[in-house]
Formats: structure tokens, sequence, C-alpha cells
């Protein structure tokens, strides 16, 4: 990975802010991480030029967030400024991995957090401050840009409805993916699909108890998730897809984590990752499956080639993780569903 253009990268974006016009998360940091991470540092510039039509300005604070008095302000929008200097505050004085560690049992409860784009975004900055650290030490931008995520975590915090308990009623992350119930009403924005959840019957059960062997490793246990909500893309991503990227992604950014975090917190981590997945499963998947068209043998090295000649960060990120599903695996099916998914999406 070439450290020098990712850093650059998040210099140049560090000014604006996580979202603009209200809700649209703004996908640059975590598009550009991707694109280096798979050899296309060459063209990152060209791609944040193409995409600077969709960011804003860092929101300005409103009134300063003390260590000991965080949880008025968690999932406040309003005080988005405010959490963005908290934690470039807490960077400052402390190591990020003592920071995150900190912070993470406090955030994972409200990993719905901008449509989960919280958690992908702190795991994309994970993943990028790993690597640098492989190199040597952590550049600051790596660990701004941790800030940034955390911040936006914060300020967008929002819990899912609360899971029950006991053993799942189907055994795969696969199977049971396809017994999430949906929500009634899919017409409205995901605060308000979500906010269905409540009283959905059946929700309760299905967010309960994470599917799979519960013998496994941690990592494997989230990789096994990731890995069914990106082959049933293949088959419901009609639905929305666009938003159906996140039951895929978000759970990744998750995985991407997990190395950092003490055995402790592995399994609320992992309960958080399928909790995301069959939520956004429940408020996008359409009624009925569709079978995916035939595809041609896809190369692996050309498909983050072909996310970044179409430009859409939606599809930019999904390849990024088909691409790690395909590197655990060798399924050529994982490759076949990102070709299928960047298409969707860039129709549109």
């Amino acid at each position: 990975m070439t450290n020098g253009v990712l850093d650059e990268v998040y210099q140049r974006l560090q000014h604006t802010g996580p979202e603009r016009d209200g809700w649209l998360s703004n996908h640059a940091p975590m598009a550009a991480e991707a694109l280096v991470r798979h050899g296309h540092e060459d063209q990152v510039h060209a791609w944040i030029d193409g995409y600077r039509d969709r960011l804003s300005e860092r929101p300005r604070g409103i009134q300063r967030i003390s260590a000991g008095e965080w949880r008025d302000p968690l999932g406040d929008p309003v005080r988005t400024g405010d959490w963005l200097t908290f934690f470039e505050r807490q960077l400052t004085e402390r190591p990020w991995r003592e920071v995150l560690v900190q912070w993470w049992p406090r955030l994972l409860p409200g990993v719905a957090a901008g449509a989960t784009h919280g958690v992908i975004r702190v795991g994309h900055a994970v993943r990028a401050l790993l690597d640098a650290e492989q190199d040597g030490e952590a550049s600051p931008a790596r660990v701004a840009e941790l800030g940034a995520g955390l911040g936006y975590w914060a300020a967008r915090w929002q819990p899912l409805a609360p899971a029950g308990k006991g053993p799942y009623r189907a055994g795969d992350p696969r199977s049971a993916l396809d017994a999430v119930p949906r929500v009634p009403h899919q017409r409205s924005g995901i605060r308000n699909r979500l906010a269905q959840l409540a009283d959905l019957p059946g929700w309760a059960e299905s967010a309960g108890a994470v599917p799979g062997d519960a013998e496994a490793a941690a990592p494997d246990r989230v990789a096994a998730i990731v890995e069914a909500a990106v082959l049933r893309f293949g088959t419901h991503g009609h639905g929305n897809p666009v938003m159906l990227v996140h039951a895929a992604t978000a759970p990744n950014a998750i995985a991407r984590v997990l190395p950092v975090l003490p055995a402790a917190l592995w399994e609320p981590s992992i309960a958080a990752a399928w909790a995301a997945t069959a939520a956004v499963t429940s408020a996008y998947s359409p009624a009925e499956a569709r079978p995916m068209p035939a595809r041609g043998v896809t190369d692996p090295a050309d498909l983050m080639a072909r996310g970044l000649h179409d430009q859409d960060s939606h599809g930019i990120k999904f390849i990024d993780a088909a691409l790690d599903v395909h590197r655990r695996t060798g399924d050529q099916a994982v490759l076949d569903v990102a070709t299928y998914a960047n298409d969707l999406i860039v129709r549109g």
C-alpha cells in the first residue's frame, strides 16, 4: 500500500464534513482507502476531484463535550462538530488504540448510526492504521481520520430494537438471513424503517443469537456473516442495491476492528455485526428472490478497476468487501455477485 497517497487524501479531506444535505454520507475517505489498498493510488486524486461536488464543510461546534459528560450529546447530530473536536482532542492526548478500545463498547450499541456508515468509516480507518504500522508508525493523518469516523458515529449514534436470546432457528448465516422478517413499510428512510423493528414479529428472535458455529474463532464468525450478506445480494440486491450494500460492509468493518480489540469485546462485536446485517436485510430486502444474470469469469485483479471506472462509492466499497471474502474462500460466485452489484448500483 502506498502510504503517502492515502495520507495526502486524508489531509485533503480533513476539513470536510461527514455528511451533506442532512443524511447523505461523505464516502470519499472510505472509497479512497479501498482504492489505494487495491493498487489504484495513481487515480485516487482524480476520483476525489469527481466526488468534490458531494463534499461539504466540516460543521462548527456548539459547546465543548467533556470526557465525563458524553452521554447526553450521544446521538445528537446537531453536536457533530463538537464530537469531531472531542475525538480530535482525545487522539492528540492518548494512543489511538487506547481511545478506540475505550469508545468501542460505548458506540457499538448504536451500530446503525448514519445507516451504519459510522462503523464503516471507523473500519476503513483502522485498516489504514494497521497497514501503516506494518511499515512503521501510523501517520497523524490516519489517526485524524479515525477521529472523524468516531465523531460521526457518536453524533449519529442509533441503537437497534432489542434482540432476544436463545438458539437461532437457522444454523448458517445465509439461511438465517432468509429467515429475517421484513419491516412492513418499506417506502420511508432508514430511520423510519429501523424504528419498525421494535414491533416486528420475529425480529427479537432473528437478531437475538448469531447463527453459525459458536465455537469458531471470532474473525471466522464475522467473516461468515459478511460472506452470507455478499452472496445474498446476488438474489436480493435488486430490491435496493445501494442500501443492501451495507448488509455486507457494516459487518466487514467490524471484522477489520477485531484485531485491535481485547477478547472481552469480541462477543458484543459479533452480536452487533449480525444485528446490523439483519436490520439492513429486514429494512430493504425484497419479498422475493430473483436469479442473478449469468456472468463471465471475473478476474479479481480487474474487479476494483471496474469499480473505479464506474465511479460509484458504494460499488467500490462492496467490491472491497467481496474481495475480502474471495481472498478467504476463493469462491468465484463472490466475484460474480460483486460485478452484478456494481452494475446494479451504477444503473441506479
